[in-house]
């Protein structure tokens, strides 16, 4: 073995421990010490010497920002304090009804409370975890309790510091475990060069900041993150076992000390007028800032405080996020066409002369259905009013009937299928006793359903092959080489090789990844099928009833009806699929391709507070998304179903409730409001969950 002179080692901690610093002095202290020049020299020096001595390899060298070797997928790990969500104000009076509830619960002691107000920036929130003041580990948010590892991307975004930098003379120790938390994010002025970019290489653009952001976050191999401009603002922490700070702010502050940024907007320690204040100030300035917000965060300064308020089910009681209006644009309405989904629904959709509306150029919008349509008397050729918020899909919220010049021509819902030509048709909604509102092309060799398929099939959540984007799975339907979703086992790289972008390494990777995922659970299999009225929750019910799917193939009706939570829509709609011949030949030639259906039955359920209890969710829930309350309810041993049957537990009404609120008032079902849905959750989880800062 060589012997490495002590001089060079010396020189390489040096080096590193120099360029550390002069890292975090340019991008998180803004106060440089020498030029760009001098730093890159020192940089130079250091990969020439790091070159020659291998041995000498430290991950958190400042050298390694300029990418590792790729990945071939993600890993998952836990937090060890779940990134829960924050509740949300749309107006002042929530913002005082937040206030006046900190202020009940902290009783005589409420004379002493200040806020931290801080931008709520709209990027992509992670984790870094730090060992002795050294970056190890960093995570996505993911659910909330497991996020994607994206240690070696984060490694190449400049500003976050891979060795934490701690002042000669500083009263606080860096700590051995350090969880940090934040929101990676790019500038305006950076995304619109990243696009620009993309149209010169022929790749298609990104929506907007945040998707970039979160796409560059998520690139298997590192070298691509490196090339584009990732900021970070840091928010607050996780673990700090002993933290010896008093507040909120001190935390953030500390934290810049030690190397991270934070943003320059924030209001430490100030009272609630000054939070309305600064919320109409941030409001005013929102569009002149190079980065994108959606709101503001209050938080209660108080450590103290923070902990005695505690927590609720699904958010801290002693933070909020004070929500942006929603931007909304006016425009025109050049044509409506229908876009034909996989269980043949048509939807009817806007083209717009293009507008420019909360960070993105809209183009198109949703009109759901004739009779959304029909209800707000839109026309083509109408002057409407577009909204979009955060990622919500463009939506028709008004028309300004006034504006009309009786050019306009009302929409007609095709009476044929404008991708395969077949009729075009209305079921009938048996619960409601009336026509569906849905309209739907009937032919099941429809390519656009298939293409619809395959994209739900190849998803996330169902069969979870990656590499089978919207564009991909077009081409593969178009050409041929997909003609059933069984079709997507037996690929072989030689078919993909002509196909738009798909060279042989591209070929050869998404095998790959179709191989790997031949082994699949029961629910997964069963959602990625596309059965009408079976969503994941169903799936899942079914898997945990049958255990197999010979024994699903040979259930009747009356079998899955027995299942409680699922009534006699969703057990027709099974059992008529599963019945048909052409259904039982797709499944068998997926076993035949070699796909491994696993078993998977919960052994916990039945200890569980909401065992044997079934859910609806109807309308909207204030700061908790539909797939969040599901989460909930099923972590509980809970089920969240689509129809209320008299199985049902309870129906959970939200903001704008639909029919289901009528059906469950007419069968005589609990209806629980979003505030005891909260409690119920509440008292099940207690008050052990801690939230992010």
């Amino acid at each position: 073995m060589t012997t490495i002179d002590p001089a060079i080692e010396a020189r390489i901690r040096q080096l590193r421990q120099q360029l550390h610093r002069h890292n975090v002095l340019y991008h998180a202290l803004d106060r440089p010490e020498i030029s760009d020049a001098e730093y890159d020299r020192m940089f130079q020096e250091l990969i020439s010497l790091e070159a020659r001595y291998p041995e000498l390899f430290d991950p958190n060298s400042p050298t390694q920002r300029v990418g590792a070797a790729p990945l071939s997928e993600f890993e998952s790990a836990p937090h060890s304090l779940p990134m829960v969500s924050l509740d949300n104000a749309f107006d002042e009076s929530e913002i005082l009804a937040f206030d006046r509830r900190v202020r009940e619960a902290l009783g005589n002691e409420a004379d002493a409370l200040r806020y931290t107000a801080e931008p709520k920036m709209d990027g992509v929130a992670v984790e870094l975890i730090y060992e002795k003041g050294r970056l190890v580990k960093a995570l996505t948010r993911g659910d909330g309790t497991m996020g994607e590892v994206v240690t070696a991307n984060v490694r190449t975004i400049g500003c976050i510091p891979l060795v934490l930098m701690r002042e000669e003379g500083a009263n606080i120790d860096l700590p051995d475990i350090l969880e940090v938390r934040g929101e990676v994010f790019l500038n305006k002025a950076d995304f619109e060069t990243l696009n620009r970019n993309r149209i010169a290489s022929g790749q298609p653009l990104f929506a907007n900041p945040r998707n970039a952001a979160a796409g560059s976050l998520r690139q298997l191999d590192p070298r691509i993150t490196a090339e584009r401009p990732l900021s970070f603002f840091v928010y607050g922490i996780g673990l700090w076992p002993g933290c010896p700070l008093d507040s909120h702010s001190d935390v953030l502050f500390r934290l810049h000390d030690w190397g991270f940024p934070i943003n320059p907007l924030i209001l430490a320690r100030v009272s609630l007028e000054d939070v309305l204040t600064g919320y109409r100030k941030l409001r005013e300035k929102r569009s002149r800032l190079p980065y994108d917000i959606d709101g503001m965060v209050v938080k209660v300064d108080s450590l103290r405080f923070q902990e005695r308020l505690g927590m609720k089910a699904r958010s801290p009681k002693w933070a909020i996020a004070w929500k942006f209006p929603a931007e909304t644009a006016a425009t025109r309405i050049r044509h409506i066409d229908v876009q034909v989904g996989r269980t043949g629904v048509l939807t009817p959709v806007a083209h717009l002369e293009p507008v420019h509306v909360a960070g993105v150029t809209v183009s198109r919008a949703t009109l759901h259905n004739m009779e959304e349509i029909e209800r707000k008397d839109i026309r083509i050729g109408d002057l409407v009013d577009i909204e979009r918020a955060g990622d919500v899909i463009p939506k028709v919220i008004g028309v300004r009937t006034e504006a009309r010049t009786g050019t306009e021509t009302p929409f007609v819902m095709p009476t044929v299928c404008p991708a395969c030509g077949s009729t075009v048709v209305r079921g009938r909604d048996e619960s409601a006793d009336r026509e569906e509102v849905a309209y739907r092309c009937i032919n099941a060799q429809c390519p656009a359903q298939l293409k619809e398929h395959v994209k739900h099939c190849t998803s996330k959540t169902a069969w979870d092959i990656d590499g089978i984007g919207d564009k991909l799975a077009d081409q593969l339907v178009e050409k041929g080489l997909v003609r059933s979703i069984a079709d997507i086992w037996t690929l072989k790289a030689e078919q993909l090789r002509d196909l738009d972008r798909m060279g042989d390494r591209s070929a050869a990777k998404l095998i790959d990844a179709i191989a790997s995922k031949k082994r699949m659970p029961l629910k997964r299999f069963l959602y990625g099928l596309g059965i009408r009225h079976v969503g994941e929750t169903v799936a899942a019910m079914l898997a945990d009833r049958f255990g197999t799917i010979d024994a699903l193939l040979a259930a009747s009706a009356d079998t899955i009806r027995s299942i409680p939570g699922i009534g006699d829509i969703i057990a027709d709609s099974v059992a008529a699929f599963f019945q048909k011949p052409e259904n039982r030949r797709l499944i068998r030639q997926i076993l035949d391709a070699g796909v491994e259906i696993v078993e998977e039955r919960s052994a916990s359920a039945g200890r569980l507070p909401l065992s044997g209890k079934t859910f609806v969710i109807t309308g909207t829930l204030p700061g908790l998304s539909r797939r969040e309350a599901k989460q909930r309810i099923e972590a509980a041993g809970g089920r969240v179903s689509e129809a209320v049957t008299r199985s049902t537990h309870a129906v959970v009404a939200g903001e704008k409730p639909g029919s289901k609120l009528v059906q469950a008032k007419r069968l005589g079902i609990e209806v629980m409001d979003p505030d005891g849905f909260f409690a119920m959750l509440e008292h099940m989880v207690g008050t052990d969950d801690r939230a992010d800062g």
